[in-house]
């Protein structure tokens, strides 16, 4: 069973719109809305509990089928900052190279997306040359 949408898609689809025109001109609440939109996108294409994705402080999602955790912190978790969350999730940054610059906090054997961003079909310009 797919996860429950808390984000309105079209009001997440124009905050990313938004984050993709200027990325340094959108406000909090925008960017807010475009991570939990498309966290909750991740969600929707790769659904399971194996994996957890934070963003702190504006969302997490459990995505991946396989083994789940039902107590503490889960096995397998990603963590990562708006700016670098967004950047994978639309193409503007590569999976390895946010791992080896250390922007992405990665534990557990699950934890590897790179196979799952970009999350294309999302946003107006989600197809951008890096």
């Amino acid at each position: 069973m797919p996860p429950r949408r808390r984000t309105d898609p079209a009001a997440g689809e124009s905050a990313l719109t938004a984050w993709l025109s200027d990325p340094d001109a959108v406000d909090r609440t925008t960017l807010a809305t475009a991570v939990r939109f498309t966290l909750e996108e991740l969600g929707a294409r790769a659904p399971g509990r194996s994996v957890e994705v934070r963003v702190p402080p504006f969302g997490a999602v459990q995505c991946i089928e396989g083994p789940t955790h039902t107590r503490g912190t889960p096995p397998n978790v990603v963590e990562t900052d708006a700016v670098t969350w967004l950047a994978l999730a639309t193409g503007r940054r590569e999976w390895a190279e946010a791992e080896a610059a250390g922007d992405l906090r990665v534990s557990g054997i699950r934890a590897d997306l790179g196979d799952l961003v970009p999350l294309t079909g999302i946003g107006d310009q989600t197809r951008v040359a890096r």
